[in-house]
């Protein structure tokens, strides 16, 4: 993971040099900010150096929810959400907004790191090619989406939901098997989270949301329909 910068944004210096010491570990490069407006600031300055973003929810002057909607105006750069909320509506809120990632503290630094880590080796991705699935064009390496040709805005967890359903295209797939292999860790809230993406994305890839059928009782299968 080297040359990858990681803004660290959060009001608690504590937090903020524990999370460093542990990326640094990893050979991370580390910017900090301790506001909202701080860190709107260092990001419009060093967007192109930036690869991850941690964002602590509760902070002076603008809150993470604020920041995050002003950088995804403009940017796809992952983010993680530090919050020290550990109820399910904010869950669902933040990935509705564009959160790649959301972690409640307290937390372990390292299983933080790892999925920082995770994250962007995803991102990054080892595959160059373009499949098309009834329309819908999937770029693996650069992670982009199209439909007929038009390239479609997703945040991160949405392009690896419907990457994992194509990739698994006419198989009836349940919702404990998505968490496990889209989310990748244990996950510890309810399958709404599941039913709130997918809600997006077939509001997103428009008539082509009839591929994606829920399975009552089961969960989701992705089905090219003629």
């Amino acid at each position: 993971m080297n040359n990858v910068t990681v803004l660290v944004v959060d009001d608690e210096s504590r937090m903020r040099k524990l999370i460093k010491d542990f990326l640094v570990q990893k050979e991370f490069s580390v910017i900090e900010a301790e506001d909202g407006e701080k860190a709107l600031e260092i990001f419009n300055e060093k967007q192109n150096e930036i690869g991850l973003i941690l964002l602590d929810v509760m902070m002076p002057k603008l809150d993470g929810w604020s920041v995050l909607r002003q950088i995804r105006q403009t940017s796809k750069v992952p983010i993680i959400m530090l919050t020290a909320r550990g109820e399910e509506q904010d869950e669902l809120f933040g990935f509705e907004l564009g959160v790649d990632e959301y972690i409640s503290k307290p937390f372990s630094p390292k299983i933080l790191v790892a999925r920082v880590e995770a994250i962007l080796n995803r991102v990054r991705g080892n595959q160059n090619k373009v499949d098309d699935y009834g329309g819908i064009t999937i770029d693996s390496d650069g992670r982009t989406v199209k439909v007929d040709g038009k390239q479609i805005d997703m945040s991160l967890r949405e392009y690896e939901l419907l990457k994992y359903l194509v990739d698994n295209e006419g198989i009836a797939l349940s919702r404990d098997k998505i968490l496990n292999n889209v989310w990748n860790y244990d996950y510890y809230g309810d399958s709404r989270t599941i039913d709130s993406h997918i809600k997006k994305i077939r509001h997103k890839i428009g008539k082509k949301g009839k591929y994606i059928e829920t399975m009552r009782g089961v969960g989701y299968k992705f089905e090219v329909k003629k």
